[in-house]
């Protein structure tokens, strides 16, 4: 009989259990053990259950959020081979969260967040400027009392969820899909009042774009004001005055204190099925008539990868679950490790894109998250090796399977249902999305007369 035998390399003693798979690359002991000291979390005496084995516990469990915390420990054993491990109950598990609170897990995430990109990432920058866009959405959480008490039932036309809800607002880098900032909260507050606490992350050297919901004039101030350029559309039958027009078509208008091009455009995307086209209306601050406007139409595309950076941690990470904690503080530190985690797969994403010349958005989320799962399963690659090895086994698999590059949207915007196939409430039965081949025509509009 053949023996197979693997060395795993993971910390001593208890803390073994401590790790993420080749993820701990990114989050390595070291920042975990600096985080614990800044909060004041480390434990007073070495446990069963260090305080650092802890908060891998929590972010290995936004990794495997179809299980429970005593079956994610499992998996943080199971690749350990003869080294002894405790074996807490899901009381001790429960116990030793509150003990470590929210704070570590906030810190790791104002250390790991940010664009994830260098100079030399393909696809990030636009005429010298990151290219971000800010949305919003929202998380169910458990309808206990005490989230009740912070977090309420949202409503629609077809009446309120069952869940009380979450509303995150995020700015994301779209060439790479990495969180830059998050603000979060009750949905008693909107959009735009999560946006304003975002302000203090823009800078020169951005271009940020947003949707209809965001062009309020008080908004676009505070942006201006920060330095970062704007590119935000606005409802088509909004009236802009012409101050100046520009030879493409565009013309010059303000918003308040803020001076601002507007471009009118007419987009139609044609298919063999049929033509549809709508009219969109843009304002930014980018000025220059040496950019044509057709180019920042275009541009404007882009902000669907923060809808696309949704999907994923809703749909790919959560499978559409609901939030697992029952409690405010503990709905923090779910969704602060669920940001971790989802950051630390975009930049082993990006890592590997620079070492294969790939553009990141062509990078499988799907790919990266099994394939990270795996290897915490595994206990495998928790420890650098002697040679740097920039991919990684997460790296080399995301290059093997590269995504095609990314088509034109074809399909309106729908609510999807991650549940069921099936529209609601509308006896219409399947929602079927065929896909097509499209072509894209823009059309500069004139504007009204000064």
């Amino acid at each position: 009989m053949q023996h197979v035998f693997r060395e795993v390399q993971v910390a001593a003693g208890r803390f073994a259990p401590g790790h993420l798979g080749e993820l701990t690359r990114v989050v390595p002991f070291e920042m975990v053990d600096a985080v614990l000291a800044e909060t004041g979390r480390v434990q007073a005496r070495v446990r069963d259950l260090p305080s650092r084995v802890v908060v891998y516990l929590l972010l290995a469990a936004a990794l495997f959020a179809e299980c429970g915390y005593r079956q994610v420990w499992s998996r943080l054993v199971a690749g350990l081979g003869g080294t002894a491990t405790a074996d807490p109950t899901p009381a001790a598990l429960a116990q030793a969260r509150r003990r470590v609170g929210v704070a570590p897990l906030r810190s790791l995430f104002e250390l790991l967040r940010g664009p994830a990109a260098g100079p030399a990432t393909a696809g990030v920058w636009w005429r010298g400027r990151l290219v971000t866009a800010v949305d919003g959405t929202s998380f169910c959480c458990p309808d206990t009392p005490a989230n009740l008490q912070v977090y309420r039932k949202g409503g629609s036309g077809n009446g309120p969820t069952g869940y009380p809800m979450v509303r995150l607002l995020a700015l994301v880098a779209c060439g790479t899909r990495a969180i830059i900032a998050v603000a979060f909260g009750t949905t008693a507050v909107g959009e735009i009042g999560y946006t304003r606490r975002l302000m203090d992350v823009l800078h020169p050297g951005m271009i940020l774009l947003a949707d209809r919901n965001f062009a309020a004039a008080e908004l676009v101030g505070k942006i201006a004001e920060t330095g970062a350029d704007l590119l935000i559309r606005v409802k088509s039958g909004r009236r802009l005055p012409v101050c100046r027009r520009l030879p493409d078509g565009s013309w010059l208008s303000r918003i308040g204190a803020v001076e601002v091009r507007v471009i009118r455009c007419e987009i139609t995307i044609a298919t063999s099925a049929g033509r549809r086209g709508e009219t969109y209306q843009l304002i930014t601050t980018v000025r220059d008539a040496g950019c044509p406007a057709s180019e920042l139409v275009r541009l404007y595309h882009d902000r669907w990868e923060i809808e696309t950076a949704f999907l994923e941690l809703k749909q790919t990470i959560l499978g559409g679950r609901v939030l697992r904690a029952k409690t405010p503080l503990g709905l923090e530190q779910e969704i602060y490790a669920l940001l971790v985690a989802y950051q630390a797969l975009r930049i082993a994403i990006s890592d590997a894109a620079l070492t294969g010349d790939l553009d990141p958005d062509r990078g499988s989320f799907t790919i990266a998250l099994h394939t990270a799962r795996d290897l915490v399963t595994a206990a495998a690659g928790v420890i650098d090796e002697t040679a740097i090895d920039l991919a990684g086994t997460i790296g080399r698999e995301v290059l093997r399977r590269p995504m095609p590059d990314r088509r034109l949207r074809s399909n309106p915007r729908i609510v999807k249902r991650a549940i069921s196939v099936y529209a609601p409430n509308t006896g219409r039965g399947r929602i079927h999305r065929p896909s097509y081949r499209a072509t894209l025509n823009i059309d500069i509009l004139n504007g009204p007369d000064p």
